[in-house]
């Protein structure tokens, strides 16, 4: 939530085979005819569409449609299963909130938002007829063309904690650091070299057309590019200064072992994998010894990779398989998941000490170590998290004591009908119909929701994250939420969306063969980060 972005994560599926030139084109055939509520009247939609740019693939007359990491294609209402059995009035109050946001997006989200607010919001065939009057429905597959991927869920956790420091609560929950630094992946020059940088304000500027001796200069920093992970989603490079040198900005070991002067102590709390566990969903809440709630969302992350320390099957193999790429992880599904996800039981471990959260099943941390709490010494009776994975999430106090957490689209999430998406392959906002099962019965899952969070471990087209909410209930069908399924997002019609430049791009298995293949479906500013 903005789950973080916990960023620490990032996918690039490479499509199979040749089906690539039709689907590039953006183009010929005309989509199937989409169905019409019969017991609801599709509302005035008499206002003009603005004309989409020349060349542009547009929804509504795309038959298909590609990106690096997804292929996209027009279906009618009809075939998307459950989408005539679903409850729209409990989504609709989430899409609203989008629409306050998305009214920014363009004069087709203008309009359809408009239109939105003439909808009798109780009525679910009145909003049925508005998505299939105004909207076109588009299959989301993998660049491999697989339809199936893997569906997890996250919830608000809620840990115990205290605003000052005393056993048992030791443990400290981060702000952001004052000393962190940014820089812009896609202006760092190319290669492993050592450039001159100048910092101004939070932001590090690299200095083209110095030479190494120029670096000792006064205002200069040396910047070793060979140091750099560039793949974090949002093309942001965290940086700190150390003597004249501007280095990654610490691991989480480092943090715990040597403290965050830098940051300030939001509170302390008892558990180092309950924090973990909330870094890892994204927000939460501490509740303190008088009741009081201390809300706390996503603010920023150390820039390190997500690796996790995963539970081993008897095998040896981790219980979740996931695929390492660069900085990056993507979350697996095989055949055994679905009796690992009935089998978890309330708690969510699958086996003695393993912790199930997001669909990783991770193995019980071995405290190890001193704490070191800024300002105080180090406890040496008081181990350590023993946590391995290199990343690290800060956090901000929220505003709001109610309602559901901010996601990363900056509205309120709404259990049961909010998603954390790769914002690359399905943009923050948009409806996305998700087809999947209940976690523990099977039972079908089928329902509209809408896109407005991501999250570190939400990588891949194909790809879901439900908000179950707050609570105990949430929490266990979180735990357990790892399933198959598929998505269709739902895109305004004559909505201009991703075009390859060139349309004899090859694809063949493993690679796109040809740089004309946009990164995102809808580049625009907040939710998606293109090259």
């Amino acid at each position: 939530m903005n789950t973080p972005q916990h960023p620490l994560v990032s996918c690039a599926f490479r499509w199979a085979a040749a089906a690539a030139l039709a689907s590039l084109a953006g183009c010929a055939a005309p989509p199937p005819a989409a169905t019409t509520s019969t017991t609801a009247a599709p509302p005035d939609t008499a206002s003009p569409r603005p004309s989409p740019p020349a060349g542009a693939s547009v929804a509504g007359q795309a038959r298909t449609f590609s990106t690096q990491l997804a292929t996209y294609t027009s279906v009618s209402f009809d075939a998307v299963p459950g989408w005539s059995r679903d409850d729209f009035s409990e989504s609709w109050p989430a899409f609203l909130g989008s629409c306050k946001v998305l009214t920014g997006r363009g004069a087709e989200w203008k309009d359809v938002c408009a239109r939105a607010l003439r909808v009798d919001g109780k009525s679910t065939n009145a909003i049925r007829g508005f998505f299939e009057s105004e909207f076109s429905a588009y299959q989301i597959r993998d660049d491999d063309r697989r339809p199936d991927g893997v569906v997890t869920g996250y919830f608000e956790p809620e840990i115990a904690g205290a605003r000052q420091y005393g056993a048992p609560f030791i443990y400290p929950v981060y702000g952001q650091p004052e000393d962190m630094l940014f820089a812009d992946a896609r202006k760092l020059p190319a290669g492993n070299t050592t450039v001159a940088a100048r910092v101004e304000g939070r932001n590090v500027l690299v200095q083209t057309g110095l030479s190494t001796r120029d670096m000792g200069a006064p205002g200069l920093y040396v910047l070793d590019l060979s140091g750099i992970a560039r793949d974090t989603l949002d093309r942001k490079v965290r940086l700190r200064i150390e003597g004249k040198q501007l280095l990654p900005y610490y691991t989480r070991e480092e943090i715990e072992t040597k403290g965050a002067p830098n940051a300030k102590v939001l509170a302390f709390v008892s558990s180092a994998t309950a924090l973990y566990e909330m870094q890892i969903q994204g927000s939460g809440r501490i509740k303190m010894a008088n009741g009081d709630i201390v809300r706390v969302a996503y603010a920023e992350q150390n820039g390190q990779p997500f690796r996790p320390v995963l539970a081993q099957a008897a095998n040896g193999k981790p219980r979740s398989p996931v695929k390492v790429r660069g900085s990056s992880i993507e979350l697996q599904l095989d055949d055994g998941d679905d009796d690992d996800a009935g089998a978890s039981g309330a708690a969510g471990a699958v086996d003695s000490g393993a912790i199930r959260t997001r669909g990783f099943t991770l193995a019980r941390p071995v405290a190890s170590g001193p704490v070191v709490v800024p300002g105080r010494r180090a406890a040496g009776a008081v181990a350590g998290s023993g946590i391995k994975d290199p990343s690290y999430v800060f956090f901000k106090e929220a505003t709001s004591p109610v309602g559901g957490p901010v996601g990363a689209f900056g509205v309120p999430l709404s259990a049961g009908r909010s998603i954390a998406v790769d914002p690359r392959s399905t943009p923050l906002g948009y409806p996305v119909f998700v087809s999947t099962r209940t976690p523990g019965s099977g039972a079908p899952m089928q329902r509209l929701t809408i896109a407005q969070d991501t999250g570190g471990a939400i990588r891949g087209a194909v790809r879901a994250d439900y908000f179950f909410g707050n609570g105990q209930q949430a929490a266990t069908n979180a735990r357990r939420m790892k399933e198959r399924g598929q998505l269709w997002i739902l895109l305004p019609r004559g909505l201009a969306v991703a075009q390859a430049a060139v349309s004899s791009t090859i694809r063949t298995r493993g690679a796109a063969v040809g740089a004309d293949l946009p990164q995102c479906l809808v580049p625009s500013e907040g939710s998606c980060v293109d090259d």
